[in-house]
């Protein structure tokens, strides 16, 4: 690309991004902070803020089906079938350059999230786009490759930080083979099994309009977006029968130390039990319980001092996962695993302090409130509603200021008393097994174990086993 073309491309970034900003700061303007709650004769749920004044729009679609349904052996399946919803760059920069807005599609375990920004007076052709990706999802063999492709080259690129094998592996080991032990996006092997049926079944039983909702926030009358609606998502089909979340639980975890080599200086460490899910009254005081973990383990451990650790608890429709992670070396290692561990024991047996309470409710808060300001994120709340089927639609800065001290005892006598703890070590094997050797018992991914000698046949009295 020549000098100029460059600094073009630059100047047309920067101008997106500035119009992004002001774009998504119009939206919500004087929103109203409840929504208004229609259905379409479909079954669509509808969740309308108007703003009559802005000349903008955002459009939330929430499908309420995730990667949790992907198929054994076809990690990725759902992730694939998102890619396939908008497969053509040029729709993408019509929204990110024609409009100064927002094309986006996030999957998680639970859920599929389409996110559209642009201008309220495009607002029919905005449905349009959004009801062909959604009514005529282009599933053709050519269109299938070329999208797998990409998706592959994207998760080849980015498994390559240990980090993110640390992470992933983990939640193979704490799962096995439950839904939440494969990776959202999917592995290159899993996705080149993924054959077209496949991805024609998983639309057919979860893309319907009695398993969506969708937010529309802006300068859209209520009369005008719900006559656009029926008009183009009226025909949306519904499903006969929406498909629970509902799978075999997990097995206890190894309780082994699991080597994965990634040769480098440093280790990735984690160790992870199971968690609590969304739905759960214990949802908040475990996120703060693991702020907690993460600040003493920190103090407690003045060889982490310096390195970078985290504690986190991730929930999803079923209960979730607990985990703890650092950067490590091998001469830190075992002092950082048996201080996890203490850590966990010692958060089963005495409650936190007032002061640690506090700290972790302060990180936790400040981190939120960077999420839950941004301007797309008003139907969210609302949206998380309906996933998880949640009594009502939470505040989560109120939610989390209101944890209290029997709170987190309560949820870590819960998870930590008697639990089974899984850890993953990513590194170098030839320095990690060293460090390991007769401290803590492990295995190394893909290495076989050797045999144990044969024990020698007993000796009969009288007869000798040793040759004459």
């Amino acid at each position: 690309m020549s000098m100029p073309s460059k600094i073009r491309s630059c100047r047309a970034l920067g101008a997106a991004v500035l119009g992004f900003f002001l774009f998504s700061q119009s939206v919500f303007v004087q929103a109203q902070s409840d929504p208004e709650r229609e259905q379409l004769l479909n079954g669509l749920n509808v969740l309308f803020w108007v703003n009559n004044g802005s000349p903008d729009v955002l459009l939330k679609l929430r499908i309420h089906s995730g990667a949790a349904f992907d198929l054994a052996g076809k990690s990725g399946e759902m992730a694939l079938l998102s890619d396939l919803l908008f497969p053509d760059q040029a729709t993408t920069d019509f929204f990110t350059e024609e409009m100064k807005g927002k094309l986006d599609v996030h999957v998680t375990y639970d859920s599929i999230t389409i996110t559209m920004l642009g201008k309220a007076a495009e607002f029919d052709q905005i449905v349009q786009v959004m009801r062909n990706a959604i009514l005529a999802t282009q599933l053709s063999p050519e269109v299938i490759q070329r999208v797998r492709d990409a998706r592959v080259k994207i998760v080849r690129d980015t498994t390559i930080s240990p980090a993110i094998v640390a992470d992933r592996a983990i939640s193979a080991r704490v799962f096995g083979d439950f839904p939440y032990g494969r990776p959202i996006s999917g592995s290159p092997e899993d996705l080149a099994r993924v054959e077209r049926a496949d991805l024609m079944l998983a639309r057919e039983r979860f893309l319907n309009s009695n398993n969506a909702t969708l937010a529309i926030v802006g300068g859209v009358t209520k009369a005008r977006a719900f006559r656009t609606l029926r008009q183009l998502l009226g025909p949306w089909r519904k499903s006969e029968q929406i498909v629970p979340t509902t799978f075999r639980q997990p097995k206890p975890a190894d309780i082994r130390v699991l080597i994965i080599n990634s040769p480098g200086p440093s280790a990735e460490v984690r160790l992870a039990l199971r968690g609590v899910a969304r739905s759960d009254q214990d949802f908040y005081p475990a996120v703060i319980l693991a702020r907690v973990a993460q600040q003493r383990w920190a103090s407690n451990t003045p060889l982490l001092a310096t390195k970078p650790l985290f504690a986190r608890s991730d929930s999803f429709t079923l209960p979730g996962i607990f985990v703890m992670g650092a950067s490590v070396d091998s001469q830190t290692l075992v002092d950082s695993i048996t201080g996890a561990k203490k850590v966990i024991e010692s958060l089963a047996t005495s409650p936190p302090t007032q002061a640690e309470i506090d700290r972790a409710k302060n990180d936790v808060i400040g981190e939120i409130s960077n999420i839950v300001s941004r301007p797309d994120a008003l139907p969210d709340p609302w949206l998380d509603s309906d996933t998880y089927r949640l009594r009502s639609v939470q505040k989560p800065i109120e939610e989390l200021r209101a944890v209290a001290a029997p709170d987190l005892q309560r949820v870590a006598n819960r998870l930590f008393k008697d639990a089974t703890l899984a850890t993953v070590v990513v590194g170098d094997p030839l320095q990690l097994k060293p460090a390991l050797e007769g401290r803590l018992q492990f295995e190394v991914f893909g290495e076989i174990p050797a045999n144990p000698p044969s024990p020698k046949p007993p000796t009969k009295p009288g007869i000798s086993n040793t040759p004459g």
